[in-house]
């Protein structure tokens, strides 16, 4: 094999021009098999939409359309059944794909091309790759979701601390906190289903830049691929990235709530709180010290986050500095986006299957309510509700709250009712009521709130918005 070809049956495409052509190494720095190969039968989808309209526009012969079209379907089956392999020296999949009709068919193979760039040919695979895989992974989040809702419904009276600054804050129940939890989900799913739905648009016939002199029927092709029109400029159709980036960023935002959340989970499992217990299946042991049993699927996701942030990063980086037209540096975007995509729907799967099997302790979370004085804002709103002002009400219960600290009190409750009226004659005996944790979350039933009852109508809101 000549050192400037890159494989038998898979010419390089844009060579006459060239009369001395790249060596092996430039060839293999610049090809970009490793990552289209994937998109191979996106690719001969958008090829056989393209030769039946090229057919139909009468731009080449009903016979070589057939040729070409039977050819081409025949390909995809062969990859499909794995027996025809990509050719891994091949520049890309469009000239693998190419090369192999040419091959089979001749000089009717080399009909395939006209009024079409790579340019636009690769943008339209990327976009027929995303318009099935992007749903598949929205099943993932979906399915994630829901996993997660049906733990919070068995567990919306379970009562636990809420922190702020890592600090115990009020009580809430698990349940309220798995619902927080699956809002940020739902929010992920909107943010996916709003960017298939700016890249529904194809961009085949575009060419370089500047379309076709060929009386190409674009809207026809763009019918046929399932796309609901062509896009509207021809060179915005060759540089555009906007939905790469818009599903990276949507990776990366994904990713951080995942990764938030296992911290929590990482926490949680800790022996200083014990408030889970991750299943032995979705836990790891320690090299050196028996006893462990560490949280390593939760780290691993939270560490993994940080790939699709540096994925995102790097388009952004890679489009900020490109004139707007196609550039080669527009091939970096395949690899970053799919592993971002690879890495959320391995994260989330491996996220239902850490939450479906963990056992909550709520004996350990009802005990983390004792000391912390979560039951403060209540003592002030107890005195706002006697009339008050609230700035007033805060101060009295932060006197009350130092009061309890200097007598060694864990609790306002702790505080007799006589030295509770030396800072408040409103303090009255059904504070004591008032106080406890479970009246606390009780009290908080507006929207939004963490009372069970109000718990439970979130879940239904999530379930019918993910229904949808």
């Amino acid at each position: 094999m000549d050192e400037h070809t890159p494989s038998q049956g898979a010419p390089i495409l844009w060579a006459g021009r060239l009369e001395e052509k790249p060596g092996a190494g430039a060839f293999a720095f610049q090809s970009s098999i490793m990552a289209d190969k994937r998109l191979a039968l996106e690719d001969i989808q958008g090829s056989r939409a393209h030769v039946l309209m090229l057919g139909k526009e009468g731009i080449i012969s009903r016979e070589h359309t057939t040729a070409l079209d039977t050819e081409l379907a025949r390909i995809a089956e062969e990859l499909e059944a794995g027996t025809l392999k990509v050719d891994l020296g091949a520049e890309d999949i469009h000239s693998f794909i190419e090369g192999v009709l040419t091959q089979r068919l001749g000089d009717t193979g080399r009909m395939v091309h006209a009024g079409r760039s790579r340019n636009d040919q690769v943008a339209t695979d990327l976009r027929l790759y995303l318009k099935h895989e992007v749903p598949r992974l929205c099943g993932e989040l979906k399915e994630t979701i829901l996993t997660l809702l049906d733990r919070a419904e068995t567990y919306t009276e379970a009562l636990m601390p809420g922190y702020t600054h890592l600090q115990r804050a009020q009580p809430v129940t698990l349940g309220y906190h798995l619902v927080a939890w699956c809002t940020g989900l739902a929010r992920d799913l909107g943010r996916f289903t709003d960017a298939l739905a700016r890249l529904d648009e194809c961009p085949l016939g575009a060419g370089a830049l500047a379309g076709s002199g060929l009386p190409l029927n674009r809207e026809a092709t763009a019918r046929s691929l399932g796309f609901s029109a062509p896009t509207l400029n021809a060179m915005d159709s060759v540089a555009d990235r906007d939905f790469v980036l818009e599903l990276a960023g949507a990776a990366a935002i994904t990713m951080t709530h995942l990764s938030r959340f296992c911290e929590d989970l990482v926490l949680w499992a800790s022996e200083e709180f014990k408030f889970i217990d991750l299943a032995e299946s979705w836990s790891t042991g320690s090299s050196i010290m028996p006893q462990k049993k560490n949280p390593d699927f939760a780290e691993l996701i939270r560490g993994k986050a940080g790939r699709t942030t540096g994925n995102l990063v790097c388009l952004l980086t890679m489009m900020k500095g490109i004139p707007y037209a196609y550039n080669k540096d527009l091939q970096e975007d395949k690899e970053a986006l799919f592993d971002s995509l690879d890495t959320v729907r391995s994260c989330l799967s491996i996220f239902q299957g850490m939450m479906r099997t963990a056992v909550f302790n709520q004996d350990y979370m009802e005990r983390a309510l004792i000391g912390g004085f979560l039951e403060a804002t209540d003592a002030a709103e107890y005195l706002v509700r006697k009339g008050l002002p609230f700035r007033i009400a805060h101060e009295t219960v932060a006197l009350v709250v130092r009061d309890c600290i200097t007598h060694g009190q864990r609790s306002i409750t702790e505080r007799p009712l006589e030295e509770l009226k030396t800072r408040s004659l409103l303090f009255e005996a059904d504070i004591f009521q008032t106080l406890k944790p479970g009246s606390c979350v009780a009290a908080r039933n507006g929207p939004g709130g963490p009372a069970p009852e109000e718990v439970r109508r979130q879940i239904g809101i999530l379930r019918v918005k993910i229904s949808r």
